[in-house]
């Protein structure tokens, strides 16, 4: 296929050029009672997803309001422990205009909140609890210490998704028993190579910084039970671009994977 067959196929689109509901509608579904499970992740060309440790060194304004936009789209976000802890996330809110176009669109004003922590090492005193607008989910395993899942109880919703780890698919589905369809995942690369591992992820939002990092930087996904033997075929929706940063949306059919 020559080089213009391609690019007419999946054309090029300046981001710049798109306003906010013309990216809303690119990233949107048309049924949001359909379970999506999507995952938005940035790396570098040469496939680091950190600079210095942070994701955020591999960012800028556009990826940026991308990343707001999804945010927009979710019933719940979901983010593991560890990634919560390393970018030092503060209470899940968006904006008052986010807020605002949320509730036009018949959401609540607010997307739920999901920490993913198999251990429950966590503040339950933090601003991510203490000044939450809609109370968190805690999604851990049952064998976390009763102690710690006690504490946490008072600011959060805990729940057991597998014995020993948050399993993928019971996560999903405890998600979606609470009207959670829109199921959201910022990181970090052990969650999201636990929901390919498990063949949970329906979509893959990714962020490709013009950034040669070098070094021994981690992948976008690591881990997962079935980590050796993992190879899920996604399709091309479109792409985005911004100067030489590209927005890449892929999808993996739920009813040909199940």
């Amino acid at each position: 296929m020559k080089p213009t067959e391609i690019h007419q196929l999946h054309p090029q689109r300046s981001l710049h050029a798109l306003g906010d509901d013309d990216i809303l509608t690119l990233y949107g579904t048309t049924d949001r009672a359909v379970p999506v499970v999507r995952a938005n992740f940035i790396a570098s060309i040469d496939g680091s997803s950190t600079v210095g440790g942070l994701s955020g060194g591999l960012g800028g304004p556009a990826d940026k309001r991308v990343f707001d936009l999804l945010r927009r789209l979710s019933d719940v976000i979901v983010v593991g422990a560890g990634t919560l802890r390393s970018e030092k996330y503060d209470a899940m809110r968006l904006s008052m205009e986010a807020s605002r176009w949320r509730v036009d669109q018949g959401l609540t004003a607010q997307p739920h909140f999901a920490i993913v922590s198999a251990t429950l090492d966590l503040d339950p005193s933090s601003d991510v609890f203490a000044n939450a607008p809609v109370r968190p989910l805690v999604l851990t395993a049952e064998s976390a210490d009763p102690s710690r899942r006690h504490r946490l109880d008072r600011v959060a919703d805990v729940v057991s998704c597998g014995d020993v780890r948050a399993e993928a698919e019971q996560l999903v589905e405890a998600l979606i028993s609470r009207g959670l369809t829109q199921v959201h995942c910022e990181g970090g690369p052990h969650l999201l190579g636990t929901l390919i591992a498990d063949d949970v992820l329906d979509e893959l939002c990714l962020t490709t910084s013009p950034l040669l990092e070098g070094g021994i930087g981690p992948r976008i996904a690591s881990g997962g039970a079935d980590a050796d033997a993992v190879s899920r075929p996604m399709s091309l929706n479109h792409v985005l671009m911004s100067a030489s940063m590209l927005f890449i949306k892929y999808s993996r059919s739920r009813e040909a994977s199940r």
